[in-house]
């Protein structure tokens, strides 16, 4: 036991002799209490089990004895030129993004390889996109374990491009998942993860529909609008799609929540924010009122002020300042900070 301060000979206190196991328990503890956040679950359960029955064991150790670990453990730690991770896994992790996803995929399947760590934290990084196909072919009870292991925004994105009837009994389905046993929610996990690590790779990260809406987001509206028009003629439903793709000045009142106006003028320049204000007319008008309008008075008032005293604004300055308000508003959404509504036309 840890429980006794190290010993005494001659007058000078020398640290107790501990086993390798006793020693990675001090460190683990010590590392916790300055605050650093381990990531332990990739080990073999055995170890992470033997590691908790360890620290159960002890209670304290002096400062002799403690200092005398660290300083083992940082000689231990210099000594060492280059590490190279332990098994296959381990090895296409490191070269992941040096070699194709394809072959390593080949790689595993070769090797009869397992998917191995975290299954949730891969499947949470993967583009949106591919976990849609899961959501629209998979039982609602997994798609309801998908969802709740995503963060809010990304799971409400992608419930929100559900068909309705799909979407509400997926939505239902999440209600139930609070008996679902751990092993389980990691067995559905790893099955996923596979499955997704199996897919072929896309040349495109995202599909037609959001590339043509993505570019049209920043095209002229003069050409926006005639790009459209073509698309009409040539394929109406893909036309619609690519509408519901696209974001502008004009979207703000019927895709953003009043309460996140502040927050999105605060990431524009205030006198870029003004030329847009000023330089919307015509269809946009509902734009302007709906932003004032989730402004103190006094902020909206100053604002009309200003926007009065700058005059007329040329058609270029402000398209230019109005693709930078929504430049604003889609950098929030990327980084989680807003969620776009779905929009009248989307349900």
């Amino acid at each position: 036991m840890l429980d006794a301060p190290g010993s005494a000979l001659g007058g000078a206190t020398v640290p107790r002799r501990l086993s390798r196991k006793q020693k990675a328990a001090i460190i683990v503890r010590l590392l916790l209490a300055e605050g650093v956040k381990l990531s332990l679950a990739d080990l073999p359960e055995p170890l992470q089990a033997e590691l908790a029955q360890q620290m159960a064991t002890m209670r304290f150790v002096d400062r002799i004895t403690l200092k005398s670990v660290i300083d083992e453990f940082v000689a231990e730690i210099e000594d060492v030129g280059l590490s190279f991770p332990g098994g296959l896994e381990g090895a296409l992790t490191v070269l992941d993004g040096t070699i194709s996803p394809t072959t390593a995929t080949s790689i595993r399947k070769a090797q009869g390889i397992t998917f191995r760590g975290d299954p949730w934290s891969t499947i949470a990084g993967l583009d949106p996109a591919r976990l849609l196909a899961v959501l629209e072919e998979e039982s609602v009870e997994i798609a309801a374990v998908l969802l709740s292991k995503l963060k809010v925004s990304v799971a409400a994105d992608l419930i929100s491009r559900l068909p309705g009837p799909r979407a509400r009994r997926v939505a239902y389905a999440v209600s139930l998942t609070g008996s679902i046993a751990p092993e389980v929610v990691d067995r559905i996990g790893r099955s996923l993860a596979e499955q997704l690590d199996a897919q072929p790779a896309r040349a495109f990260v995202e599909g037609p529909v959001e590339r043509v809406g993505a570019i049209l987001n920043f095209a002229p509206g003069a050409t926006r609008d005639e790009v459209l028009q073509g698309l009409d003629e040539e394929d109406a439903a893909f036309a619609e799609e690519v509408r519901k793709a696209i974001f502008t000045f004009a979207n703000i009142p019927e895709r953003i929540d009043p309460r996140d106006v502040p927050k999105i003028t605060r990431e524009v320049d205030q006198a870029v924010l003004i030329t847009a204000l000023a330089g919307a007319t015509g269809t946009v008008d509902a734009t302007i009122e709906f932003i004032l309008g989730a402004m103190s008075k006094r902020m909206a008032d100053q604002l009309r002020e200003e926007m009065e005293n700058l005059g007329k604004v040329k058609p270029r300055e402000a398209e230019e300042a109005m693709n930078a308000v929504v430049n604003a508003i889609r950098e929030l959404e990327a980084a989680g900070e807003i969620l776009l509504l779905a929009g009248e036309d989307d349900g």
